[in-house]
């Protein structure tokens, strides 16, 4: 990536506001409508709807014709699960991120085009997904090994707990 490209990363980032200080995250109570990100690239936070029920999975950001760009959905099941993922009636593109128990980041589809039908294959023993507006994560960095933080993961599980 060029100068230029790096400029651009800089205003993306910086007109997101929601990369915290080193410490900002973890002086923050975790709150069910939040969503603290952290790696080797910085931290972010987003402001989440909680999917947690099978109809509010099921629904998930289907019609919506916008997202706010530091805001998205959290899925959260009982329990880790084989889980894969389609676009059908989304209308905007997303990124996948696809957490295990610890709410460790284990893959990240990136840029799920609206209303493709071909499944995305999330993995075997997921127990969370975060889905933002497509680019997001790459342009943070967001990838395996990144961190989440949430009242929904178990402090004693908890890569990151609360």
């Amino acid at each position: 990536m060029g100068n230029g490209g790096h400029a651009i990363r800089r205003l993306v980032l910086g007109s997101l506001l929601t990369l915290l200080s080193a410490g900002g995250a973890v002086a923050e109570a975790c709150r069910p409508d939040t969503a603290h990100l952290r790696g080797d690239w910085g931290q972010a936070r987003f402001s989440v709807e909680l999917a947690d029920s099978r109809a509010e999975r099921a629904r998930g950001l289907m019609h919506r014709e916008s997202l706010p760009r530091s805001a998205g959905m959290l899925f959260v099941y009982p329990a880790p699960r084989r889980v894969t993922f389609w676009m059908k009636n989304t209308l905007i593109p997303l990124d996948m991120i696809f957490l295990d128990e610890a709410g460790r980041v284990v893959k990240v589809h990136h840029n799920a085009q609206p209303g493709d039908l071909r499944p995305v294959f999330g993995g075997n023993e997921v127990f969370a997904v975060l889905e933002i507006n497509g680019g997001i994560a790459e342009t943070f960095g967001i990838g395996p090994g990144t961190h989440l933080r949430h009242p929904a993961f178990d402090p004693e599980r908890a890569a990151w707990p609360c």
